[in-house]
This record gives structure tokens, sequence and C-alpha cells, in this order.
């Protein structure tokens, strides 16, 4: 059986099996466990591109993988809060200094930020805002 990687593999795939290459790439051990945001990921390609495919192109076992799309298909069988992708704050509706909500923001780098805020005005949760997003409040 051959080990070889398909040459027309998706560049998602392709992207991923470099990270995942790299990782390996500084572990002391051959037997260091896998971080649980590689497994998401492996996880969220395999439900795009199937679990074969996806297991040959990141040098996983198909069985490990199966099982941790297994165990996340049964975490979101249990219902979530639903999480809003899009919040508009209008000025005015909300009377200022009676803010109290939690925001978490997440980057493409995978950095997040999350806190909870009680008695700030729009204009100061428009201010962190622009600080996290690398910007001037």
């Amino acid at each position: 059986m051959s080990n070889r990687q398909p040459v027309n593999i998706p560049i998602a795939l392709s992207r991923a099996r470099d990270q995942f290459d790299h990782w390996r790439s500084r572990q002391r051990s051959k037997r260091a466990r896998l971080p649980k945001e590689l497994w998401r990921q492996g996880v969220a390609l395999a439900r795009e591109h199937g679990l074969n495919k996806t297991a040959r192109a990141l040098g996983l076992k198909y069985s490990s993988l199966k099982k941790h799309l297994n165990e996340t298909d049964a975490d979101e069988l249990v219902p979530a809060k639903t999480k809003p992708d899009f919040i508009e704050f209008v000025g005015g509706v909300m009377p200022s200094g009676l803010v109290e909500c939690t925001i978490e923001w997440a980057d493409g780098s995978g950095a997040t930020l999350r806190m909870h805020i009680k008695g700030a005005g729009l204009s100061e949760l428009a201010s962190v805002a622009g600080v996290f997003r690398g910007g001037r409040g």
C-alpha cells in the first residue's frame, strides 16, 4: 500500500496538511497528541471533503478522525445557546450607562477577547472594538 499523497487535493486540504506537517516537525516525540485546534480543523475538513480523503491528506488515522467527528456530532445534538453573527448598536435607542453585555471577538489568527461590560456607553464599546481590530479607538 502506498502512502503517497494525491497530486490534486483541494487547496484547503493542502494548506491544512502544511499546518499539520509544521506542527509535527516541531514535536520531539512522534507520539505527541495533536492539539484540539488541529483536530477541529480536521473534523471540519472531513465534513466538507470526506473522512478518507481528509485522513489521507492530513496523515491521520481514519478511525481516529472518525471518532473525533462522531464526538463533535454528538456535542452538536445538545441544544446550544444561539449566538448572533451580527449585532447592530443603534445610538439613542439604548440609554448611555445602562448597557450590560458580554462581548467576544475573534480574529482570523485565532486570537480572542471576551469581556463582560456593565455601564458603558456605545461610544466606549466602539472604541474597544477599534482597538481590538488593530486600529485606534
